[in-house]
């Protein structure tokens, strides 16, 4: 079950479809390819819970859409990253992660760090960063000052005991990739708590 990149203000899954049908026939799989709702028609967590409806719907009707229940995985890139690591987190907050065999979030929006120090950012983090606190701030969060700290908003911010709740975990990172940083210190979260693969 993908969701598309865009930092869930663009895109659609029209834009992942050649990517996914390569993967479907290649891999003999099948692939929800999700077409979420995005800001700032939306906020935030509706893309999510949209994401999420769909995981339970396919789950839950696994044998008539002719799918393995117990090799549900699900995957998104950049805001599709995001979406699927909210999805984790609405997953590990009704226990029901089982449901899942693989998250596989790349190059995914995580958290706040846009907010901090830009000096201590890498050279792709520093060019992105103001961007990316407008795309939160005012796009993405339906309340910024109180959502800040909700893993609704920022699945980076989960505490730990809703971590070591989430499905097994694949974060895919790339060198010149504008989250490297938030995505890192996820994994690295991910595997105190032994959910990182």
């Amino acid at each position: 079950i993908f969701a598309h990149g865009g930092g869930c203000v663009s895109g659609s899954a029209n834009d992942s479809k050649p990517f996914l049908d390569f993967i479907a026939l290649s891999s003999n799989v099948v692939v929800f390819n999700v077409d979420y709702r995005l800001a700032p028609e939306t906020k935030c967590p509706n893309n999510v819970k949209d994401f999420y409806e769909v995981v339970k719907y396919v789950c839950h009707n696994a044998q008539k859409l002719n799918v393995d229940p117990k090799k549900i995985c699900i995957a998104g890139e950049s805001g599709g990253g995001y979406v699927c690591l909210g999805a984790c987190v609405l997953l590990a907050q009704n226990n029901e992660s089982h449901l899942i065999k693989l998250a596989f979030p790349s190059i995914c929006m995580v958290d706040d760090y846009c907010f901090s120090d830009p000096l201590a950012m890498t050279v792709e983090e520093r060019k992105a960063h103001l961007t990316m606190r407008k795309i939160w701030k005012y796009l993405i969060a339906s309340n910024y000052e109180q959502q800040k700290n909700d893993p609704h908003l920022f699945p980076g911010k989960a505490c730990e005991e809703l971590l070591g709740k989430f499905p097994p975990t694949i974060i895919v990172e790339a060198e010149f990739d504008f989250y490297i940083t938030e995505a890192s210190r996820l994994a690295n979260r991910l595997r105190r708590a032994g959910r990182l693969l």
